[in-house]
């Protein structure tokens, strides 16, 4: 055992004398343990929101958005050919992207029309427990000898808005008519409510709506073409680059975008929040290492006699300052672990007990999601020992430049 060691934890072994000295110790331990679980629970939560909002849009929206400038994509299959073959893609699917009216015998409401091939993979949307969106499109197609609307597939909320429910007919109003550019007339055209599609996110329940590809080039007079392919990718991180590389092959006037880009403003939001509320919540630790010094200062103060023995006795300056940083780093090294501790207690609780509810009309989700990162969880565990390292640094420099001869005639 090194000398240093040994005559540390004697310190803490020892009676103090002044009881006033522990409690800044026992205070600034407590203070120091529950910055610690505070921090790890929040940066949890909004790391929780982050992904569960991450994984949300990914489940409608493609990962890389492939479409061309002012026109539409005309010889699909043979693009579809050129960007699946491009490393990395998994799927490329086209689409056809509106805006229409649609409206029923209770009420009109604007929405988002997207038009999808059931032939192939789309997004992992299931309009009930076990059917998914492309089983469902696949489902919708009109048939007119027997009378069968085409299937139109709606949000949970368009669909409370407009008082229906699958089998109820259904209008669907597009701007994109027939006549003269001075003569312009909408077409309406009667639909089928063939599903009912919950993400949970009110910004998609609320305003997307499918049809069929096929039904969508009759009514948008868009006869095999489509307005872009959504591409799915294997890294979703690689996205960017996937998006150059399919820009390279397919050439101007393609252009591509990925997911990333094209909510950069929202996912910049959550990561600014997560960036402020870990610095605020830092204070309450260094609070804590204040406390920390204020505790090596007094024993400093106790110790003077003590010290001052250590140094006839041959200890050096580095000695004494290697004691007290000692001291210092264990009461921080102890926070932090009981405080990490209660924070991964915590952060169970929540995940298994979702007891705290949220307005799903204000947020995408009604509890707190949970996802703790060990990415996190270090960075959390080593800035607070950093910042009780650096609160010692005074006090252990005090004590190592004290004069013997002071300590043992005043001490």
């Amino acid at each position: 055992m090194s000398f240093t060691w040994f005559v540390g934890t004697r310190y803490f072994k020892s009676r103090q004398k002044q009881a006033f000295i522990s409690l800044i110790t026992f205070l600034a331990t407590a203070g120091i343990a529950v910055g610690v679980m505070a921090l790890i629970v929040v940066i949890a939560v909004m790391t929780g929101f982050e992904s569960e909002l991450q994984n949300r849009i990914l489940g409608i929206e493609s990962h890389v958005l492939v479409m061309r400038y002012g026109e539409s994509v005309a010889d699909i299959a043979a693009t579809v050919d050129k960007v699946e073959s491009i490393d990395g893609v998994q799927s490329a699917a086209p689409f056809i992207y509106s805006q229409v009216m649609l409206r029923s015998s209770h009420g009109v409401t604007g929405a988002v029309l997207k038009a999808l091939d059931p032939s192939r993979p789309g997004p992992p949307i299931f309009v009930a427990k076990t059917l998914s969106l492309s089983d469902a499109l696949a489902g919708a197609a009109p048939d007119d000898a027997a009378g069968k609307a085409p299937g139109l597939i709606l949000g949970q909320v368009t669909a409370e808005k407009l008082k229906v429910t699958v089998g109820d007919p259904i209008y669907l109003i597009s701007p994109l008519g027939k006549g003269s550019a001075g003569n312009q007339m909408p077409t309406v055209m009667r639909f089928s409510v063939s599903g009912i599609f919950q993400t949970g996110m009110n910004e998609y329940d609320g305003a997307m709506s499918f049809i069929r590809l096929d039904v969508a080039q009759h009514l948008l007079q868009m006869p095999g073409q489509a307005s872009g392919l959504e591409v799915r990718v294997a890294d979703i991180y690689r996205a960017k680059q996937i998006a150059d590389a399919i820009v390279g092959r397919l050439g101007f006037p393609f252009w591509a975008r990925d997911w990333m880009q094209m909510n950069r403003n929202l996912f910049s939001m959550l990561r600014l929040q997560k960036t402020v509320m870990f610095i605020i919540l830092t204070l309450i630790v260094l609070v804590a290492a204040f406390n920390i010094a204020s505790a090596l200062i007094m024993m400093v103060m106790e110790k003077t006699k003590d010290i001052a023995i250590l140094k006839t006795m041959g200890a050096t300056n580095r000695h004494i300052r290697r004691i007290f940083v000692f001291k210092g780093l264990v009461i921080g090294c102890l926070g932090t672990a009981v405080g990490g501790i209660l924070g991964f207690i915590l952060c169970a609780i929540l995940k298994r007990y979702p007891f705290i509810k949220l307005p799903g009309d204000v947020y995408f989700l009604t509890t707190l999601p949970v996802s703790l990162r060990a990415v996190d969880v270090a960075t959390i565990g080593l800035s607070t020992v950093v910042i009780c390292f650096v609160a010692t640094l005074y006090p252990a420099a005090s004590a190592s430049t004290l004069d013997p001869v002071d300590g043992l005639r005043y001490g």
